[in-house]
C-alpha cells in the first residue's frame, strides 16, 4: 500500500515514553495494566510539521517570553486566510475570540447562554469531554442519534433546551455534515430559538471527496459560536490554545470580558500563537500529506475488517484518523469481555464504545506510523475473533 506522504516521514516511530503524554505515560489512568500499546486519546504519534517546529525553535531562540497579545494582524490574518483558502469562506475577525482550549470555550459559552438545569442537546455517540462539561456545569445533557432528525426536533422543541452543541465533523463517527443537513440544523435551531455552538476542531482532517462547511455560512439570524483550533490537525495540543468566532457583538464582548477578568486569561501562550500562525501560513502541504497517510491507515483497517468480518460492512470515515467500529452485528453488545481480551491477551489499549455512550463499539486511534497501525488492527481482529468464538 502506498503511504502517500510526499517528502514527509510519518513511518519512523517517535518514542513518546517519558514525555508526560496521556496516551503513553498515562495509560494506567484508563486501563488497569501498564505498558500497553495505546490507540486511545485523540492525539497523533507524529512530530509537528517541520514548518511549525522551525517557527517554534526560532521563537524559543529569542529567549524572552513576556505577556503576549493575541489580537494582532499576524494571528487574525493567518486565520482569515486559512478559512478563505481551505473552506472558501470569509470570516469576520472582529468576531474572533481566544481561549486555552475548545472545551474551555464551550464551558464559557454554556455559562453565558444557559442556567442550572437547562437542556443542552448534542448528537450521540458523543465525545466524552462534552459530557463532562455539560454535566459538570449542572446542565441537562439531551442526546439524539446522528441521523435521528425526529428526536433532534423533539429535544430542541423542549422549552428549556437552550443550546445545541454541533460537532462538525462529528467525533467519533467521522461524519461530515452536508449543506442540506446544516441548513436543516440551522432551520430547527431558529424555529426553536436554540443557540448553536459548532465545534470544528476536526475540520482540517476531512478526507478527499468530502467538504467541510463552516457554521458561519448558516448562522444568520441565530445565536451562535464556532470554536476550533489548529492543535488537533497539526498535533500540538500540549501547547494549548484555541480560537473561535462569537456571532452577536454583545455576546462577543461579554466572552472577551469574562476571559480577561474572571478567567484572568488576557495573555495567551506565545508558542501557541507562533504554532498557529506557522501552521496556517506554511503547513498546508504537511497537513495534506498527513491526511493522505492516515487515510491509508484507515483503508488498511477497512480491508482487514472486510476480510475477517465482512458482515460489519465497515467503511473508512469521512474525516479524521479515528475509526468508530460497530461490533454489534457480531454479537458484541457490551464492552467488558472484549476489553479484557484486548488488555490482558493482546496488550493493547483501545477506547471502549461505552465511553461515548455506545457499548458494543470501539474507537481506534490510527493517527500513528503504519507499523503501529498494523499491530493495533491485527490485535483488534484477533480479540474480536476470540470473544466471538472464531479463533
Amino acid at each position: 500500500m502506498t503511504h502517500d506522504a510526499g517528502p514527509y516521514d510519518f513511518d519512523t516511530p517517535v518514542d513518546r515514553h517519558g514525555t508526560w503524554c496521556v496516551q503513553w505515560d498515562g495509560i494506567t489512568d484508563r486501563f488497569p495494566v501498564p505498558d500497553l500499546l495505546p490507540f486511545t486519546i485523540s492525539d497523533m504519534d507524529f512530530a509537528c510539521a517541520p514548518e511549525v517546529l522551525s517557527a517554534i525553535n526560532s521563537r524559543v531562540a529569542h529567549g524572552v517570553f513576556g505577556y503576549t497579545d493575541w489580537q494582532t494582524d499576524d494571528f487574525r490574518g493567518a486565520i482569515r486566510d486559512w478559512f478563505r483558502a481551505r473552506y472558501a469562506t470569509e470570516v469576520d475577525t472582529d468576531r474572533l475570540v481566544y481561549a486555552p482550549s475548545v472545551l474551555n470555550q464551550i464551558s464559557q459559552l454554556l455559562r453565558m447562554w444557559t442556567g442550572a438545569g437547562d437542556g443542552v442537546v448534542l448528537h450521540t455517540p458523543t465525545y466524552d469531554g462534552f459530557r463532562k462539561a455539560i454535566t459538570g456545569l449542572g446542565r441537562d445533557m439531551r442526546t439524539v442519534g446522528v441521523d435521528d432528525w425526529i428526536a433532534l426536533e423533539r429535544e430542541l422543541a423542549r422549552p428549556d433546551s437552550r443550546v445545541l452543541i454541533l460537532c462538525s465533523p462529528h467525533n467519533p463517527t467521522g461524519h461530515v455534515w452536508t449543506d442540506t443537513e446544516l441548513r436543516r440544523l440551522a432551520e430547527l435551531a431558529g424555529t426553536h430559538d436554540v443557540a448553536v455552538i459548532s465545534d470544528e476542531i476536526h475540520a482540517d482532517l476531512t478526507h478527499d471527496g468530502y467538504t467541510h462547511l463552516p457554521w458561519t455560512r448558516y448562522a444568520d439570524g441565530l445565536r451562535w459560536a464556532l470554536v476550533t483550533s489548529a492543535t488537533k490537525s497539526f498535533n500540538f495540543p500540549a501547547l494549548s490554545g484555541s480560537y473561535g468566532f462569537v456571532g452577536d457583538p454583545d455576546d462577543h464582548a461579554e466572552f472577551v470580558r469574562r476571559m480577561n477578568t474572571g478567567e484572568g486569561l488576557a495573555s495567551p501562550a506565545v508558542l501557541t500563537l507562533t504554532a498557529h500562525i506557522a501552521a496556517y501560513r506554511e503547513g498546508g502541504a504537511w497537513l495534506d500529506a498527513l491526511r493522505a497517510y492516515t487515510y491509508g491507515n484507515l483503508r488498511l483497517l477497512e480491508e482487514r475488517l472486510d476480510t475477517a468480518f465482512p458482515e460489519l460492512k465497515w467503511r473508512t470515515p469521512q474525516a479524521g484518523y479515528l475509526a468508530w467500529i460497530d461490533l454489534r452485528p457480531l454479537g458484541v453488545t457490551t464492552d467488558d469481555e472484549l476489553q479484557r481480551v484486548l488488555v490482558e491477551q493482546e496488550k493493547v489499549a483501545v477506547m471502549p464504545g461505552g465511553t461515548y455512550g455506545a457499548p458494543g463499539f470501539v474507537r481506534l486511534n490510527l493517527g500513528c506510523p503504519r507499523g503501529k497501525a498494523e499491530a493495533g488492527i491485527d490485535a483488534l481482529v484477533r480479540a474480536v475473533r476470540t470473544v466471538t468464538g472464531r479463533d
